[in-house]
């Protein structure tokens, strides 16, 4: 039913009939709306102007922060007068504002590069060396500081001061050259011309202006790479903190030794022969660790020491799916009868992404010109850390080798430790951090012969080894301290390798470069232009004394637990040139067998990956370029193919609606692709089997991640059908077996999918449940919508797991999410360089505003990778922005 029309007489203050009215010019309707408007009432035609009028503030309103958002972005054509630069400089960008740049000599090119890193990408620069510092709290408060404290105590930025001294002088001139650049783009711009986020940390009060960039904040960044790789730190906690309630026995069924017969290493045999590894020689080891046991008190605080660890930012990620694929052919195993080397590091996941595409190319190749190089780049950092150059291309896995020891100390008084029965003197210093909004704070460093204390850090560590067990304890004092020993915290030239690595021309060159790679110590994988492929080990790594196998944290005050002071030469490092079997593959698995007289790590993956590389090239013969893109998407699940049967003999389920889902695994591949139903159901099942097993027993801090580690634990215990961890402490009166958990799995995941996605398990996808988001480490955690809106970009459905070639690494304890992920993937044919292949996790802007923002990423989520153009002509015929920097007069 319609109610009847109001008429001019149904309101008190209606318009006479008599009384002429305007009305603006339009159709009936319109002026059928302006009479009911002018017809209403004085209270809600005020409401209406109201409200009219809140639109078109915040319409203004946009449209400014639309300015604001938008005015960093770079000029990327044209011509721009620069001082510092000796000769012009040209900046060609493609269809992805991928940079190539073209110089004339070495200076300029890296002076543009610092030029167009800190166009594209000053505020991610600025916050790292903020971190790197220990100066975070400056811009962010009181909530930074207890990062600011920890990292003040490692002295990141103090080593990295002392390093400078170590550099060639060549690679000085580099560093200084490339913040020449950066400090020519910053120099007369204000912070809002830079980035959004100063924009943004303005409206909260903040009033800054970024410092000149400095070498030494170049060098700094390398110590954050190194931090986030450093190898097993966080399992020799844990192993202490299972200490408490754990047999040695138990502790060992939760690593157990690397499976050397079904996951062969990198290099096959070999060994030290006169401090020089040799291919065809042999050696042993003998060690003969102490395992000592752990008091209730020092577990309690190492858990704190965890909770802190957790605490620090991620620069590049952590954690078990921190890791990477890299395989090289030779020319007998490739299409094109040259190698193809391919790469995908799998690092933490932001937006920005951690890399950046660019190319250095001198113009001529002269003395004073010696680059054309093109990769993946941090910013912040001169030269190419991945890719290739005119000669030879490389790829870097994390290498993993236990680099960080924890070493209890027996103070005395403020500066004084105990050493074989003697007092020391520590060494001693005050820093004072900055405060946004507040006091500045003061702090004592401390170190000993082993490094800082980081049990000063905060005062919940004063606790750390106040019951530490010791064969002779003598007098406690005022109770253990905790030093770190980290290879990072020594001085080391690592910048020199990364661009001799640009440099190098042939194996001998390259090895030369690998010499001086200190921290972190990755797999080097090397291809040539003349058909070489070669493998190389580098790095610092200590030798430790019999006592100290590097899995639990030592005495201190006994020498004999002392690192020696030496490390593994670099000659005595593992390395191979043209293997027989005509291909490598790493992928962070062992380096070389037990026979190997040096200790690198006891804590390696567990070669599921690598493995899974190698039967594919085994398999396929001759692989072309797109074929070797291909096997970097490969999704085939490890654990799926050990624990399906075990899943599929599981009887009685209680009736059709949760058989019918474990019928999905009858017939699959083991795939983990976006839209999977089976790799849906498995990934919830692994989960929730975790879960049952290892939840009653463990303390929260060490629950599974379900990772590479726990595919061994598991297909190990699965051999076992009345084994102890099966057993759910939680129920007295029941003594569950295998079969128990296995079933009551696999109805409780049943139920969770139903309740996630539907009813019809063919309706189920893996990637509905394993979502990535890229979030931008600073504001993106802002909790702020608006803002997190502008710099993120989240809900991308990926295929992938933990543990698989394709490493879209997830957390058991903490859900489906991706963790870690390929930060980027390439190919490079050493036929034509033109016919390589590259893709980044995001883009190569950090201008949320850009079309580069994010503009790689929807190619990456779908597999594909772009063309790598690295001759000029390829590089012309790809440009979409030519800019052209001059010398200002």
């Amino acid at each position: 039913m319609t109610e009847p029309a109001d008429t001019p007489d149904s309101t008190p203050d209606s318009t006479p009939a008599t009384e002429q009215t305007t009305e603006p010019a339009s159709d009936s309707g319109r002026g059928s709306r302006w009479q009911a408007f002018k017809r209403a009432p004085r209270a809600v035609r005020w409401t209406a102007w109201t409200a009219l009028g809140l639109v078109v503030l915040l319409l203004v309103l946009a449209a400014a922060a639309v300015v604001v958002v938008r005015r960093p972005l770079p000029q990327t054509d044209g011509e721009i007068e620069v001082p510092g630069l000796s000769a012009s400089v040209e900046v060609v960008r493609d269809e992805q504002g991928i940079a190539q740049v073209y110089a004339d000599t070495d200076a300029d090119l890296m002076f543009a590069q610092g030029f167009v890193h800190a166009q594209e990408r000053f505020f991610e620069m600025d916050f790292r060396r903020h971190v790197t510092a220990g100066r975070l709290s400056e811009i962010f408060g009181s909530d930074t500081l207890e990062t600011d404290r920890f990292i003040r105590t490692m002295g990141w930025r103090r080593v990295a001061e002392r390093e400078w001294a170590l550099l060639e002088p060549a690679t000085r001139d580099a560093l200084t050259a490339y913040a020449a650049g950066v400090n020519a783009y910053i120099a007369d711009r204000s912070p809002s011309q830079l980035a959004a986020e100063y924009s943004v940390l303005g409206l909260t009060g903040l009033d800054y202006s970024p410092a000149e960039w400095d070498p030494i904040d170049s060098l700094a960044w390398l110590k954050a790479m190194a931090w986030d790789l450093r190898g097993n730190m966080d399992a020799e906690v844990d192993r202490v903190l299972l200490s408490l309630d754990h047999t040695e026995d138990e502790i060992a069924s939760l690593w157990p030794a690397y499976p050397f017969d079904e996951h062969p290493p990198i290099v096959s045999g070999g060994g030290v022969v006169d401090g020089v590894f040799e291919q065809n020689a042999s050696g042993n080891a003998t060690r003969n660790p102490r395992r000592p046991a752990y008091a209730p008190g020092v577990v309690a605080a190492l858990e704190r020491v965890r909770d802190r660890l957790d605490a620090m930012p991620e620069l590049i990620g952590k954690g078990r799916g921190i890791g990477s694929n890299s395989w090289v052919v030779d020319g007998e195993h490739s299409a094109t009868g040259k190698p193809i080397l391919a790469n995908d590091p799998h690092l933490g996941i932001s937006q920005p992404g951690i890399w950046m595409q660019m190319g250095l190319h001198c113009r001529a190749r002269t003395a004073d010109c010696t680059l054309d190089t093109s990769g993946f780049t941090f910013s912040g950092v001169p030269g190419v850390i991945i890719g290739h150059n005119a000669d030879i291309a490389w790829g870097m896995t994390n290498l993993g080798p236990d680099v960080t020891d924890l070493f209890l100390e027996q103070t005395e008084g403020d500066d004084r430790y105990v050493r074989d029965g003697a007092t020391e003197a520590m060494e001693v210093h005050t820093e004072t951090i900055k405060v946004r909004g507040g006091d500045d704070v003061e702090m004592r460093v401390r170190e000993t012969v082993h490094g800082p204390l980081i049990s000063d850090v905060s005062t919940e560590f004063a606790t750390v080894g106040a019951n530490a067990p010791t064969d002779e304890p003598g007098e406690r004092g005022s109770g253990y301290a905790v030093a770190l020993a980290w290879t990072a915290l020594e001085p080391a030239p690592t910048a020199d390798a990364i661009l001799a690595l640009n440099r190098a021309s042939d194996w001998d060159s390259f090895r030369a470069a690998a010499a001086d790679f200190s921290v972190p110590a990755q797999n080097l994988v090397y291809a040539d232009r003349e058909g070489h492929i070669g493998y190389q080990s580098p790095g610092r790594i200590p030798i430790r004394r019999a006592g100290n196998d590097g899995t639990m944290p030592v005495e201190g005050w006994v020498s004999a637990n002392d690192w020696t002071g030496e490390y593994i030469p670099f000659d005595g490092l593992p390395g191979v040139l043209d293997p027989e079997e005509g291909f490598i593959a790493t992928a962070n698995q062992a380096v070389i067998d037990e026979r190997y007289p040096y200790l690198l790590t006891k804590d390696w993956d567990y070669g599921y990956r690598s493995t899974r590389i190698r039967e594919v090239l085994e398999s396929e013969g001759e692989l072309s370029v797109s074929e070797m893109a291909g096997l970097q998407l490969d999704s085939t699940n490890p654990m799926a193919e050990t624990l399906v049967p075990y899943l599929l003999d599981v009887e009685a389920l209680p009736s059709p609606y949760y058989r019918n889902a474990q019928n999905l695994l009858r017939d699959w591949d083991f795939s983990s692709p976006v839209d999977s139903p089976a790799a849906a159901y498995f990934n919830v099942v692994w989960r929730t089997i975790l879960d049952k097993t290892f939840h009653d027993e463990l303390r929260q801090r060490t629950w599974p991640d379900g990772g590479d580690r726990w595919f061994r634990v598991v297909s190990q215990l699965l051999s076992e059908p009345a084994g102890p961890w099966w057993d759910d402490v939680r129920t007295d009166d029941t003594v569950e077996t295998r079969d128990d958990i296995l079933r009551a799995s696999l109805i409780d995941a049943r139920d969770e999918m139903t309740r996630r996605q539907s009813r019809d398990p063919r309706l189920w996808e893996w990637g509905h449940l394993h979502r990535m988001n890229l979030r931008n480490p600073t504001l993106g955690e802002s909790g702020v919508a608006p803002v997190e809106r502008l710099f993120n970009r989240n809900d991308w459905e990926v295929g992938g797991g933990s543990s698989i070639v394709d490493a879209t690494s997830w957390n058991a304890v903490e859900g489906f999410e991706v963790t870690a992920a390929p930060s980027m993937r390439m190919v490079v044919s050493l036929a034509d360089w033109d016919d390589s292949r590259w893709i980044n996790l995001t883009g190569v802007s950090g201008h949320p505003a850009s079309s580069h923002f994010s503009d790689q990423t929807e190619l990456y989520v779908d597999g594909e990778t772009l063309p790598w153009a690295f001759t000029r002509g390829a590089v012309q015929a790809a440009a979409e922005d030519t800019l052209v920097l001059t010398p200002a007069e």
